[in-house]
């Protein structure tokens, strides 16, 4: 075996499954997949896996799904609803071999090997397998796949098989799989194709190159088709054939852009480097990635796989050098969701870009800058001022949610969240405002930062309508509880909506103090007068909040105390989501809550709860909550985690990590990537206790009991900072950056440049 299709060898960076099996074979594919942040693909096998094509019958489940996405690439496609969803690209591959002519296929073979490994550590798939032939014919290979971080255009594959059969006829294949790719071709060369969508007129190129090997000699390919080569040579035993390829990719979003020159100079540098040296860069380019957003957990074996695959996909799903793409829910890993954008990427993945990443950080935030324009026509269009971000994000900006889907029944059921769930404003808001505090990046808050607050702080004041109580009330909405649709003041609506518009007032004050010529040209342009700003003051003190002062809780919505309250307990271990266990109907009249609300307030917002109003707020809430969400788990571990109850907060990261760790994860649409992200801050945010939206960093780690030791890195403002904390100590050095403040277990410490610093907890 090539030293290169060696897995890492130090225990925790590995993934394996062994095996092959039509039921959970999906779902593999989702959890193995590879990623750039401009190309995704899963992890489906290229030899033996057999053909596929889309079925009019709806009761055939492909037990493949080979699939290539590139982040951006949207198109409306003829289906019902009819919403933007990402276009799969060329599945580039897929290997046939075939032996006297049969075709090794894994549901022929008599006996078959099969394993695949995700090297986490090295951003790499790799495959082994040993097939056999009813005729008694096997073949055993292993296999190299990526897709390069050190340049995106990019992606490799590297087979190498050992024949044990001796005279026999074999033929080798490698093609592009370009049918029913949703894209009219417009040019198809031998090793460069070029496609566009019919609708939003997007172009991809594809290049490719692929070379085999046997016995060290290349073999001369037949041309047959484009994109398509194929080798035929006659066997001996022991012989070994090696096949390298090489995929270039380029994405051009105007009509008249010609992606084709920009993919051919990609596979003239890549093919002049060769597979190793594609193969070091790509190594070089991830080990740098882990040496800034690793994390390190001594004592906790689970913990710490479950923090590797989570950074694995978080590094695999963001593009730094695109601000004009997002990450949608299931990142490229797979086609739930049809790769829209919702909160999940402000509230659970920023966080870890913030702090390990802000380039990447400021790239997805100036997504939002660019589709700006489309949240300001969402909002006009329901009679609002400023700009309401829709729940559902593609390309453009606009509302992607469909407004109703087919039921089981056949008859339409009506979708609410795209008309109704709005708290994705102050979300968006809320992160433009972490990053720019943690990174003290005034270029991207005056350019586009500023405008973002000042535009999602004046919708909810107009959102927010006086009543003849004396409060302002936002009524008819959704809260992060979809159980529970068009209710009033939903508490984290609402008290996010409050913290927008205090943020609104306050990027007015500062701009005015520190930019005048700035503020006067935002004024200027968005008709922002005093007049107004005077009703936002208004309405950060009058917005109701649902907040009881004798029983110190928040009401998740008005009128949900008043309802039926359900035992979760009683239903602890029975399959299915709760909704489904006990009605729609009775879930929506109970106090049966899908995922943390008002808990999402004491992971984001805890200086709304003084004294123990938070320690009253959880234990109130968390036994409600049916967890129906894979974002709810880990919100409860942080704020489990900051509460000090360090026991419960494992417990709820456990859980979080099993959804998509668990042997048999339901994750065959793509891996929850939401939930990653907030395993990531469930450990660094949660137990470290990295607070970096401040005048200085703030560090004040409660380990669960399991864990000896928790080490991080973090940026602020220019420096980055290894953390390194145990029971009884913590220490910071001061990587990179001028000298700094550092508030460790609540004492102000000075960090000078490669200096550590150590306090007792």
């Amino acid at each position: 075996m090539l030293k290169a299709m060696m897995p890492t060898q130090e225990p925790g960076w590995t993934l394996v499954h062994e095996g092959y099996n039509v039921l959970t074979e999906n779902a593999v594919e989702s959890r193995f997949a590879l990623g750039n942040g401009f190309i995704g693909m899963r992890a489906a096998r290229s030899v033996s896996r057999g053909p596929t094509w889309t079925s009019w019958l709806g009761y055939i489940r492909w037990a493949s799904w080979p699939r290539c996405y590139l982040a951006g690439l949207f198109d409306v496609p003829n289906t019902v609803p009819p919403v933007p969803a990402l276009v799969p690209i060329a599945d580039w591959s897929r290997v046939r071999v075939l032996v006297d002519g049969e075709s090794l296929l894994a549901r022929d073979s008599d006996a078959i090997v099969a394993s695949r490994t995700l090297d986490m550590r090295r951003g790499v798939l790799l495959g082994a397998w040993t097939d056999r032939t009813p005729a008694g014919v096997a073949a055993t290979g292993q296999e190299l796949r990526l897709l390069s971080l050190a340049d995106r255009s990019v992606g490799m594959q590297v087979q190498r098989a050992v024949l044990g059969f001796d005279g026999a006829e074999v033929q080798v294949e490698a093609s592009f799989g370009l049918a029913g790719l949703g894209m009219d071709p417009v040019t198809l060369h031998d090793d460069l194709g070029v496609w566009r969508t019919e609708g939003t007129r997007k172009a991809v190129a594809m290049a490719g190159a692929a070379t085999l090997h046997v016995d060290g000699k290349v073999v001369p390919p037949e041309r047959p088709f484009p994109l398509r080569w194929v080798w035929r040579f006659r066997s001996r035993a022991g012989q070994v054939a090696e096949l390298d390829r090489f995929v270039a990719v380029t994405r051009a979003d105007a009509a008249n852009e010609d992606p084709a020159p920009a993919a051919r100079a990609a596979m003239a540098r890549t093919r002049a480097l060769g597979w190793r040296a594609v193969l070091a860069q790509h190594e070089a380019a991830w080990q740098a990635r882990w040496d800034e957003g690793g994390v390190t957990i001594a004592g906790d074996d689970e913990a710490q796989r479950a923090l590797r695959f989570a950074i694995y996909h978080l590094t695999s799903a963001v593009n730094p050098n695109d601000e004009r793409v997002s990450i949608g829910a299931r990142g490229l890993t797979g086609d739930a969701y049809f790769g829209h954008v919702f909160w999940d990427t402000e509230i659970y993945l920023l966080p870890f870009y913030v702090a390990t990443w802000p380039e990447a950080a400021r790239a997805l935030l100036m997504y939002r800058f660019h589709t700006l324009n489309g949240a300001r026509a969402k909002a006009a269009k329901g009679g609002w001022k400023g700009a309401l971000y829709p729940w559902e994000s593609a390309d453009t900006g606009e509302e992607t949610t469909p407004d109703s889907v087919l039921g089981p029944n056949g008859q339409p059921v009506e979708i609410l969240t795209g008309k109704m769930e709005h708290h994705i404003s102050a979300d968006v808001s809320y992160a433009v405002w972490q990053y720019w505090l943690a990174t003290g990046d005034d270029d991207f808050f005056l350019r586009a930062g500023a405008e973002i607050v000042l535009e999602t702080a004046r919708f909810w004041a107009s959102r927010a309508v006086a009543e003849a109580d004396g409060q302002r009330h936002i009524r008819h909405v959704i809260g992060p509880d979809e159980y529970h649709e068009d209710v009033d003041d939903n508490a984290f609506t609402n008290m996010m909506a409050r913290w927008n518009i205090a943020r609104g007032l306050e990027t007015a004050a500062l701009l005015d103090a520190r930019w005048p010529d700035r503020a006067a040209a935002l004024r200027e342009s968005l008709a922002l007068h005093d007049a107004e700003l005077s009703d936002w003051h208004d309405a950060t003190v009058r917005i109701a909040t649902g907040f009881d002062p004798a029983s110190g809780l928040f009401e998740e919505f008005a009128g949900f105390h008043a309802l039926e309250p359900v035992d979760l307990a009683a239903f602890a271990g029975q399959p299915g989501p709760i909704d489904m266990l006990i009605g729609r109907e009775r879930t929506q009249r109970s106090q049966v809550v899908k995922q943390a609300d008002v808990v999402a307030l004491i992971g984001l917002l805890p200086e709304v709860f003084p004294g123990d109003t938070a320690e009253r707020n959880f234990r109130h809430y968390a036994p409600r909550c049916a967890d129906g969400s894979s974002l709810s788990a880990s919100m409860h571990a942080l704020a489990a985690a900051r509460l000090g109850d360090t026991a419960m907060a494992l417990h709820y990261l456990r859980r979080g990590a099993a959804l998509d760790l668990d042997p048999d994860p339901q994750s065959a649409g793509g891996v929850r990537i939401a939930g990653l992200g907030g395993l990531w801050q469930a450990a660094v945010m949660g137990f470290g206790g990295l607070h970096l939206a401040a005048e200085r960093p703030r560090l004040a780690p409660r380990l669960p009991a399991e864990w000896r030791e928790l080490s991080f890195r973090a940026c602020w403002r220019g420096r980055r900072f290894a953390v390194r904390a145990t029971p009884a100590d913590l220490s910071v050095t001061l990587i990179a950056g001028a000298a700094m403040e550092i508030e460790m277990a609540g004492a102000v410490r000075r960090l000078d440049p490669g200096a550590t610093v150590t306090v007792k907890l």
